[in-house]
């Protein structure tokens, strides 16, 4: 397949206008005899794009080009790769686009806490390029990273499980979610909602919990068993004492967890795991835990093995994230960073239509 040698994206030129992307031409990284390069098809907007886009997360080397719930067709190969993908293959590429994939971490299927990886967007390779993410008509990536598609997969609403949902199957997983298992999500969100979709397929008894009865309808409806609504019921705490196995925490912040209520509804031995990444003025305070043999621990992502994994129950079970379309471009991808500015997503945005937005 002929492509031109630059890439075209969506990109954020300036952290203040980030409501305003352009679109922009770049050149992609050198092509490694391990990479592969996909033409895109669609990609979801997750949350960790909108922080790095407004420079939440500090100011990043421009052009920005966000997106990394990639799904799109592979065009070209390097002359190593053995993975067994092949040109024309359906696959998906996450957070992750590169890991040394030699140490000790990498070798026990841990690769997204290699010292060496790159993210798919905004982080610097040894040479000094940056990634470029998925709001653009072609990825390069290490074969590694593009996990092939089950053909019974729809790409627009599977696209938010290649970050949104391993980030947060990656946890049920690792932490027994199962059958005869009580699991919390906490937070029902972007990622939360998948959490519940997730926690369920998976055979657990499903608690959402949220600060109000406001999402109470959405979470029955995404299936879960049981609603605790934090601050709508007081004594929450004493309610369910005693009663999870595990709780995954998907609130985008940590400021509004009671950690002096959480610990008590956990059994013996429980998990709280928690997936947001907190800015550098929240503190957590452990100090109720005392010796109440509960364990905290946060989460990061997901390896190659556990998307394999998540996509194999996806097309088992037909899971569906729920899902609102935008067309790709300079309008689609600021309409989605404005909405999420004020919530208005239930529950996550896929951008589709590439092929009407780059000619090539």
């Amino acid at each position: 397949m002929s492509y031109p040698q630059e890439f075209q994206g969506i990109a954020i030129l300036d952290h203040k206008e980030y409501l305003h992307p352009k679109k922009v031409n770049f050149p992609p990284k050198v092509f490694g005899d391990h990479d592969v390069d996909i033409k895109i098809e669609c990609c979801g907007v997750c949350g960790s794009d909108h922080h790095f886009a407004k420079g939440n997360w500090g100011d990043v080397p421009k052009p920005l080009v966000c997106g990394h719930e990639i799904i799109g067709k592979v065009v070209k190969l390097g002359n190593k790769c053995e993975t067994g993908v092949k040109i024309g293959d359906r696959v998906g590429v996450g957070a992750e686009c590169f890991a040394c994939l030699k140490c000790d971490r990498c070798k026990s299927d841990n690769e997204q806490y290699c010292e060496h990886q790159v993210w798919t967007l905004a982080k610097a390779y040894d040479d000094g390029y940056v990634s470029k993410g998925g709001f653009a008509n072609y990825v390069r990536v290490h074969e590694h990273f593009a996990i092939p598609i089950p053909d019974n997969l729809e790409s627009a609403t599977t696209a938010p499980l290649m970050c949104g949902g391993i980030t947060v199957f990656s946890p049920l997983l690792r932490n027994g979610c199962g059958p005869g298992k009580k699991v919390g999500i906490m937070g029902i969100g972007g990622i939360g909602h998948m959490g519940i979709l997730l926690a369920k397929a998976m055979g657990a008894d499903v608690y959402a919990i949220s600060r109000s009865n406001a999402k109470k309808e959405d979470a029955m409806k995404l299936g879960a068993d049981h609603y605790i609504a934090t601050k709508d019921e007081p004594e929450w705490n004493i309610k369910y004492k005693d009663t999870l196995d595990l709780v995954v925490i998907c609130a985008g912040s940590l400021t509004d967890i009671d950690f002096n209520k959480l610990p008590m509804i956990m059994k013996i031995g429980g998990h709280i795991v928690s997936i947001a990444m907190p800015d550098a003025t929240e503190k957590v305070v452990l100090h109720p835990l005392g010796l109440l043999g509960v364990s905290v621990s946060n989460s990061a992502i997901g390896s190659r093995k556990e998307i394999i994994q998540l996509l194999k129950l996806a097309s088992e079970k037909n899971i569906k994230p729920w899902v609102e379309t935008l067309p790709i471009g300079e309008n689609g991808v600021g309409e989605a960073f404005a909405r999420m500015d004020t919530g208005d997503v239930k529950y996550r945005f896929t951008l589709v239509d590439y092929d009407e937005e780059f000619s090539t």
